[in-house]
């Protein structure tokens, strides 16, 4: 099973990246994290339409050949990032062409309280109903960074450590069986 993981956050100390790393290493056998890099994307616009860059189709590509994607957003200003909006707009895109239709799609987060990253997924979830997205609603995963023990290495506390498998776990399953 392939997950492809978007990393909203374009910092170079981001610890939304230290937590994909940290749900990477808590796969199960069989299940393979792939991240699906949204910094080199163009802004989207309608002109790119028919003649799209490389590495938009690349992004595209990896989207309709996972089994799932999980989303990794952290909070700007009460909502997820441009970069992660863009890159939702690129998977969008043409018109008809939507990557995440029928997709199983989970969220998780990290902010200095958990507060930003609730915020943040709240706001994803609009775009990820109207695009189609079979998103994953139980368990959600919003954490405050400092009690979770995140690092952007990605480090977790070990009591961390099974509140994360259980999410990882419980989105392959709803990957494996659709419920």
């Amino acid at each position: 099973m392939k997950i492809a993981y978007i990393v909203g956050s374009l910092a170079s100390q981001s610890l939304n990246r230290g937590l994909a790393k940290a749900l990477a290493s808590l796969a199960p056998e069989g299940v393979e994290f792939v991240e699906l890099p949204i910094a080199d994307l163009p802004l989207y616009n309608r002109d790119y339409d028919g003649h799209w860059p490389e590495v938009a189709t690349r992004f595209k590509q990896g989207i309709l050949d996972a089994d799932g994607v999980l989303l990794i957003t952290p909070e700007h200003n009460r909502m997820y990032s441009a970069a992660l909006a863009n890159a939702l707009e690129w998977s969008s895109r043409p018109w008809g062409t939507a990557a995440l239709v029928g997709k199983p799609v989970a969220i998780a987060g990290v902010s200095p309280s958990q507060l930003g990253t609730a915020l943040a997924q709240s706001h994803l979830r609009g775009p990820l109903n109207f695009f189609g997205a079979d998103l994953m609603e139980q368990p959600e995963l919003y954490l405050n960074a400092t009690q979770a023990g995140v690092t952007a290495d990605g480090d977790v506390a070990e009591e961390s450590r099974d509140y994360l498998a259980g999410f990882v776990e419980a989105f392959v399953e709803r990957i494996r069986t659709g419920q």
